[in-house]
């Protein structure tokens, strides 16, 4: 190896101090920079309805309250929120009056989760109330529908 010159390293070290110089300087411009941006989403339009199915129990009679089970599909990706309102009870037969039943939901809000089908809600009663001053006929073989809402 052949020795070092003076001049060999004074250029050595200013070659370096060169290096550092720009090097430094490019951390400086790197740690100095500024700028700015955002950014957006389209929120979603709305959701789909929370689908709220009613099974009751068969052989609705007079003086006899049936089991009503209630079960809830959500179709949308997020959570929902389910609270029942009050039953409204409807009947095929113009002669069995709905004001003769009596239906209740489950009091207090189900947390549906997402994609979810068969949610239990709760059970209720139907209640087909017993009236010996009249005759009830009609609600023989009607079919008697309970329709429920949540809010």
């Amino acid at each position: 190896m052949r020795p070092m010159t003076k001049k060999n390293k004074v250029a050595a070290v200013a070659l370096s101090a060169a290096l550092l110089a720009a090097g430094g300087g490019a951390a400086y411009a790197y740690w100095s920079t500024t700028g700015s941006g955002n950014g957006s989403a389209a929120a979603s339009s709305g959701t789909s309805p929370v689908t709220i199915n009613v099974t009751v129990d068969a052989g609705v009679a007079p003086g006899t309250p049936k089991t009503i089970t209630y079960t809830a599909t959500n179709p949308n990706s997020s959570s929902t929120p389910v609270t029942l309102a009050k039953p409204v009870v409807t009947t095929s037969n113009a002669g069995c009056l709905p004001a003769w039943f009596d239906a209740t939901a489950p009091t207090g809000t189900t947390t549906v989760l997402g994609n979810a089908s068969g949610t239990a809600l709760g059970t209720g009663t139907l209640t087909l109330n017993d009236d010996p001053a009249v005759n009830q006929d009609a609600c023989k073989g009607a079919t008697i529908t309970v329709t429920v809402a949540s809010n």
